[in-house]
């Protein structure tokens, strides 16, 4: 990681918001996102006692990827009628692997869902990624496939090398250079990883 580079970007931000992400200007963004709101509804909908019901994961995975401001309107219909029509052995495996990351072997979870998601050509970042970051929003992150290119070239994250199809080595890699990268600057820079890769993002934009 390129440190100074990443200094500078903190630097930058601060100066056009003194307060990082609560500063009066980013509220109104912020407020935008609903990522409170849709942190709460995912620890809610994913509790280890709601994965009994496979229906009503479901269900609450197409609300999150419907509702989410992260989504992009394009693949939101696709993910719901993909869901919705799943066929039961799917839907179970769908639902295993959701559980898993959340509550067992991340990697074993990361990799039945996209196997699951493959067979609707929905294996994209941003769908494996959306429910994670909701659920656990100081761990885990979305992955942009923008924001990751910008990223991972910008910063100088030589380790990897960003590839379209989801993989759990990029993701395991990249989530924990970021989760690095968001120890070397202000904390009002990241009240969340959605929101500190958003100030990745706009670092690239004003770079």
């Amino acid at each position: 990681m390129n440190l100074k580079k990443l200094k500078q970007a903190e630097e930058a931000f601060l100066q056009q918001y003194p307060g990082g992400f609560n500063d009066p200007e980013m509220v109104p963004m912020c407020m935008k996102h609903k990522m409170d709101k849709m942190t709460l509804f995912a620890q809610e909908s994913f509790s280890k006692e709601n994965f009994k019901n496979p229906v009503t994961i479901i269900e609450n995975m197409i609300k999150i990827v419907s509702r989410s401001t992260l989504v992009s309107m394009f693949e939101k219909p696709k993910f719901k009628d993909f869901a919705a029509f799943i066929n039961p052995p799917d839907r179970d495996f769908l639902v295993s692997g959701l559980e898993k990351q959340f509550y067992g072997n991340q990697q074993e979870g990361f990799e039945l869902v996209l196997d699951i998601l493959k067979t609707g050509k929905l294996a994209k970042w941003p769908l494996m990624t959306v429910c994670p970051v909701y659920f656990r929003p100081q761990v885990d992150i979305f992955v942009k496939p923008t924001t990751a290119k910008g990223v991972i070239e910008f910063f100088e994250l030589k380790s990897l090398q960003y590839k379209p199809a989801p993989t759990w080595a990029f993701y395991e890699e990249y989530r924990a250079i970021l989760n690095e990268m968001k120890t070397k600057v202000d904390s009002s820079l990241s009240p969340d990883n959605a929101a500190f890769s958003g100030f990745l993002m706009h670092s690239l934009e004003n770079k």
